[in-house]
């Protein structure tokens, strides 16, 4: 008798749809849960190291399994690891936000199996893209400079979705670094940011062979701060003067509008005026690349009020924040822009003979010249069904509610005797710790705020993160701004922290 061949099946349109709908219908209970009955669900994961590995077979099924068999074990073996990110209590780190119109873009992508390396692998994927940016970028006050316009194919700015600020920092200090080389400096570039800036800037220093290793501080300085935690313009141009003198290459500057600690913002203005002072006078040196990281807080600039935060931003060369964090996009979406698109794609571009066509030739947009990976999904819908589902309106009205709410619990720290707000509230970050005692050493005080974030979290009905301060302050950090957050949770948010204290 014949051996029938091992064989595979599919899911049937039928089976797709059942297992689809019950899918939607478990995300839909789960965040239905989350709002009504947030404290049936503890938001950090109580599982030990090892355990989920252990709880999953050493070696993948020989054997098709029922897809029954695989939904059950998302209970049994995935939520018991999950930190619940979406809670609405959860208040750590910076929010990771998701909405039910980017999830389902999210799902057409999916669906849609587009691979959108070219403009001619799926024009639409490209050029929803680049609509879409320009919406956003318009929304946020960006000026035309950093926008595709009407002439899409030959203005020099442009927008792209990175993956995340990480990215975006690599693809400017590759950017910047092509367009140096190409005016005549080689080697020994540098790079400036913050203390307070995210690590992302070094790494990428690092990654791109700027830098040696993480601790190269000859290529990669670290400005000092202010009393606000903000780059200190006079201590930039003293860095850059030292470097220039000794022959170094100013490559790149990188201001962070938000800092991950503090929201921190530095003066963009102020620091893009030191460039044109001190490259005025050395006109034979490259200028370097200006790029703005506002990875959080660009969010915040569909709200007008918010625009300060960008002042001098047309004379910046990149700028990028991240819709995952704060505008109801999920993960991952960062939004770069840069005026100056031949530097990246020059930097970026190869083409083998196995990508070119005639769509190329005449001078599309082929978003793999764009970044490091070559190939990408169709990453605009999820980003095109959240603007068109909440409006630019319904966008400012979420981010204002978290704000207000911000406001609140930073009125209500500072009338608390026993706590400081330790640094000046920005949007929606506040940072506090219990005050010193008359006498007490600030190894005791920075002991007793520690031990509260610790028994905050140990009870589980919200969840905090912390930082220290330069001069060594621990200080715990309320991020407010996570998709089912509302004031009441703000304010119960609160009562814990008090009660505790």
């Amino acid at each position: 008798m014949e051996q029938q061949p091992p064989r595979f099946d599919h899911m049937s349109p039928e089976q797709f749809r059942a297992a689809g709908y019950a899918m939607i219908d478990r995300i839909a209970a789960y965040w239905e849960s989350l709002q009504s009955r947030p404290d049936d669900t503890p938001i950090a994961s109580r599982v030990k190291p090892g355990d989920i590995f252990a709880s999953l077979p050493p070696a993948a099924p020989e054997h098709q399994e029922p897809w029954d068999a695989i939904a059950r074990d998302i209970d049994a073996l995935i939520m018991p690891g999950i930190t619940h990110w979406q809670h609405p209590g959860f208040f750590g780190f910076f929010p990771a936000n998701n909405s039910g119109p980017s999830v389902l873009g999210e799902l057409l992508s999916a669906g849609l199996g587009v691979q959108g390396m070219l403009w001619a692998t799926s024009p639409a994927a490209t050029e929803l893209e680049m609509r879409v940016l320009d919406w956003l970028g318009r929304a946020i006050g960006l000026p035309e400079s950093f926008l595709f316009g009407e002439r899409p194919f030959e203005s020099p700015g442009g927008g792209v979705i990175q993956g995340t600020a990480s990215e975006a920092a690599l693809a400017a200090i590759v950017a910047a670094r092509g367009r140096a080389q190409r005016a005549g400096a080689h080697a020994d570039f540098v790079v400036y940011t913050s203390t307070q800036a995210h690590s992302s800037i070094t790494k990428s220093a690092v990654v791109a062979g700027v830098a040696r290793d993480m601790n190269d501080a000859t290529h990669v300085r670290l400005i000092d701060v202010d009393e606000d935690l903000a780059m200190r313009p006079d201590a930039l141009a003293r860095e850059i003067a030292i470097d220039l003198a000794a022959g170094r290459v100013p490559l790149l500057i990188a201001a962070t509008l938000g800092t991950t600690s503090t929201t921190a913002v530095d003066n963009l203005h102020d620091i893009a005026a030191v460039i044109d002072r001190t490259f005025a006078s050395h006109p034979a040196a490259p200028r370097p690349w200006l790029h703005v990281d506002a990875a959080h807080a660009g969010a915040a600039l569909v709200c007008p009020e918010f625009r300060w935060l960008i002042r001098g931003i047309e004379r910046a060369d990149s700028f990028c924040f991240n819709p995952h964090k704060w505008l109801l996009t999920n993960f991952d979406c960062d939004c770069f822009w840069t005026r100056d698109r031949a530097a990246l794609i020059n930097a970026m571009s190869i083409t083998p003979e196995y990508l070119r066509n005639a769509a190329s030739s005449a001078g599309t947009i082929d978003y793999r010249d764009w970044h490091v990976p070559l190939g990408r999904r169709f990453r605009s819908l999820k980003l095109w069904f959240v603007l068109r589902h909440y409006g630019l309106e319904g966008l400012r009205a979420y981010i204002r509610e978290h704000v207000r709410a911000a406001e609140t619990l930073e009125a209500l720290a500072r009338a608390d005797a026993r706590f400081d707000v330790v640094t000046k509230r920005t949007m929606n970050l506040v940072c506090i710790a219990l005050r010193p005692r008359p006498g007490e050493s600030p190894e005791d005080a920075n002991a007793r705020t520690k031990a509260l974030h610790h028994a905050l979290n140990a009870a589980n009905r919200i969840l905090v993160t912390h930082t220290i301060l330069p001069g060594g302050r621990y200080v715990i950090r309320v991020a407010i701004g996570g998709s089912f957050t509302r004031e009441a949770h703000v304010l119960a948010a609160w009562e814990a922290i008090r009660s505790l204290a």
